[in-house]
């Protein structure tokens, strides 16, 4: 798979947002979304908001410390070793192609769609604690994905500006598709101007009212699954679970492809000549 063949795939791939065509739904939805917070009190938003950040930063450095992140760290350079036997350090993985890069976070991919289904199951059936947690847990499960695929191309996530990249092509991948265009040049426009990945220069805000509509669907699938989770089929509610397992992996499959998709674009773009 050379620099060129996954080029084209990234462009084939960006071309969604250009046959994208918003739904009559989805213009109401934004409508209302509009009117609703425009009667919010700015400093009111304001606050909600920037509460919703600060758990994302503190969820992103909590994972980083975890052990469970360093052993996966580990994995990955030993990965990397078998392709070549002179990786040390996170950074040497920038030295492997883009083929090999993408099939090692391939791996990654598979697992945390395998983590989503399980639990996306594991909450429908229909337990007030596990809806209760549902919603945060599938926010660091994918952010851990997001984490992980960054990983695996060679980038230390617990450095400032790695950390506010990885959160915004997390935002970017959670965002709905209509809006997710827009996120993607922006995405961009970060890899041009960075300079030092001790330090971020840019805006550090990340959610705002466009990404509520993320958990509004996961309340939506909540709402579903307690609507059916007593339709009991041999014991279980079956139901309830394909609609809690389906729901969240596909989140994840979103989230995972973006993700991919950015640093395949990164790697080219900074290490295209090298690696090819």
């Amino acid at each position: 798979m050379s620099n060129e063949r996954v080029m084209k795939d990234i462009q084939a791939w960006e071309k969604q947002w250009e046959d994208y065509q918003s739904t009559d739904f989805t213009v109401l939805y934004d409508q209302w979304m509009k009117r609703s917070f425009r009667n919010v009190n700015p400093k009111a938003k304001q606050t909600f908001f920037n509460q919703f950040d600060q758990w994302l930063f503190h969820t992103h450095a909590y994972i980083q410390g975890s052990a469970f992140q360093t052993e996966a760290r580990q994995r990955i350079l030993t990965s990397g070793r078998i392709f070549r036997s002179d990786i040390e350090y996170l950074e040497d993985m920038r030295k492997l192609p883009i083929d090999q890069l993408t099939y090692l976070a391939h791996q990654q991919i598979a697992k945390g769609k395998l983590y989503s289904f399980a639990q996306g199951g594991l909450t429908g059936t229909g337990g007030w604690l596990l809806l209760g947690i549902d919603f945060p847990l599938m926010m660091i499960m994918n952010v851990r994905a997001v984490q992980l695929i960054g990983l695996t191309f060679g980038y230390e996530i617990n450095h400032p500006y790695e950390m506010m990249l990885s959160l915004k092509v997390f935002h970017a991948a959670t965002l709905p598709k209509r809006l997710q265009k827009e996120a993607w040049e922006e995405l961009k426009v970060e890899l041009s101007n960075h300079t030092s990945p001790f330090i971020y220069e840019g805006d550090e805000k990340l959610t705002d009212e466009t990404w509520l509509e993320q958990p509004i669907k996961q309340g939506m699938k909540s709402l579903f699954i307690l609507m059916f989770r007593k339709k009991i089929i041999q014991g279980l509610p079956l139901v309830s679970m394909v609609i809690g397992a389906n729901a969240n992996y596909q989140l994840t499959k979103q989230v995972t492809s973006f993700a991919l998709r950015f640093y395949q674009y990164r790697h080219i773009k900074e290490y295209g000549d090298f690696s090819s």
